[in-house]
């Protein structure tokens, strides 16, 4: 089964804490427990709504974040995308490893707006 992850990271490739004002998404194309290919991209200036709907256009089927707030993860559900919030600030690479192993231990959604 082929899936696109989109994580928030920052300049050095680790969890951006903050989803909705990340420098940067590091979106992943996978493929059972193999990674095919990743890039990072810029995402559009933060706007409340606009983060979903540009990574649902992207193709992602999942979001790996620490925090999200309520509005952004009912968008991406409307739209069809898993989100898992509560994610360690690791690099990217630990962080897919983990999940697709389905080791990623993830806490409380850490945003609270």
């Amino acid at each position: 089964m082929q899936r696109k992850i989109a994580i928030p990271v920052d300049v050095n490739g680790r969890l951006d804490g903050h989803f909705g004002h990340c420098k940067f998404f590091s979106l992943v194309q996978t493929e059972g427990n193999k990674v095919l290919a990743s890039v990072k991209v810029q995402p559009p200036p933060h706007e409340p709504g606009v983060l979903p709907a540009w990574l649902a256009q992207q193709g992602v089927s999942d979001v790996i974040a620490g925090g999200m707030g309520q509005r952004a993860i009912e968008l991406f559900q409307a739209a069809g995308v898993n989100v898992f919030v509560g994610a360690p600030q690791l690099e990217e690479d630990v962080l897919i490893e983990r999940f697709l192993k389905e080791e990623l231990v993830l806490t409380a959604n850490y945003c609270d707006h």
